[in-house]
């Protein structure tokens, strides 16, 4: 399928990016193509993440002022290419480059993520500004740059984020105010040459409650049947957000994540439009039962060992 964001017009886009960056892309591997349009360059030693909506383009501004700051205090996060201008403007476009850490072994696991995600959560919040965790908000906005969202699902949808909006504001009102990576699973992981364990994938990236960062591998464990990852992951961090008080909550507000992840992507993708109806509908029937399949697995082409689950930034 086409469309504004396809993998064409990525490829296209990641090649205007190396143009300007003045490198070689010859050798250039797609990794990931969700939200973003990561393209690996191992030869020039870079990632270029493409955001592929432009309802989101401000937060690749967001991301890089981040990534300065992570670097400037040692935190354990990926880090920008050295030398370059960001972000980097292609057309409508907006990109962000990273250093590019090549396969590793072992690959991090469930257990560093809750190791890592406990450093990241005691650095306090940055001296700048940072939106509030706001999943509906989100929502709202992927939902405005849909090209082949049908009326009814559009409008389940935007009866969802209205139930969940006072809810979310209530939580946050109450919650202590916390650095949150926002997307929080292992997926958003590398493993450095060292060794080390760092985070990658700024774009959710906010202040709210810190129980946040750890919802998406229980609920992951349900929906993707990933069994043991979210006990793995409640021993390394020290938390069982399952036991939460606002557990029911954080679910919901993830699986509308999960689920609206897709909508600028619909029009691009009939194995994503599939799989969003597959989600959709399991939620209108309070379906626990039914087994999702990461976008990630249907929107990349080449399924080996060469496309790692990755995102950069």
């Amino acid at each position: 399928m086409s469309g504004r964001f396809s993998e064409q017009v990525m490829t296209e886009a990641m090649r205007d990016v190396a143009g300007i960056l003045g490198v070689r892309c010859g050798d250039a591997q797609l990794l990931r193509l969700t939200n973003n349009a990561v393209f690996a360059l191992p030869s020039s030693g870079v990632v270029i993440r493409i955001a592929r909506t432009h309802q989101l383009r401000d937060r690749v501004v967001k991301v890089v002022l981040l990534a300065r700051w992570f670097a400037d205090i040692g935190a354990p996060t990926i880090r920008l290419a050295p030398g370059v201008q960001q972000p980097v403007e292609v057309g409508e476009l907006v990109a962000s480059v990273w250093e590019y850490v090549p396969p590793g072994s072992p690959a991090p696991t469930v257990e560093n993520l809750g190791l890592v995600l406990r450093e990241l959560h005691s650095l306090g919040v940055p001296p700048f500004p940072l939106p509030a965790w706001d999943p509906v908000d989100d929502a709202r906005r992927r939902l405005a740059d849909a090209d082949g969202l049908r009326g009814s699902d559009r409008d389940f949808l935007v009866r969802w984020c209205d139930r969940l909006e006072p809810q979310i504001a209530a939580l946050n009102q109450r919650a202590e105010r916390s650095l949150i990576h926002g997307d929080a699973h292992v997926g958003n992981l590398l493993r450095q040459q060292s060794g080390r364990a760092v985070m990658c994938d700024f774009d959710a990236t906010c202040v709210g409650p810190w129980q946040v960062d750890l919802a998406a591998v229980a609920v992951g464990e349900k929906r993707f049947a990933r069994a043991g990852a979210h006990e793995a992951l409640a021993a390394a961090y020290g938390c069982d957000v399952t036991s939460d008080p606002s557990w029911r909550l954080l679910r919901e507000a993830r699986e509308l994540k999960m689920i609206v992840a897709a909508v600028p992507l619909l029009a691009a993708s009939e194995e994503v439009t599939a799989e969003f109806d597959r989600r959709l509908r399991s939620v209108r029937e309070d379906d626990h039962g039914t087994r999702w399949t990461p976008f990630a697995d249907l929107t990349t082409p080449t399924k080996n060992a060469a496309r790692r689950r990755l995102t950069y930034g």
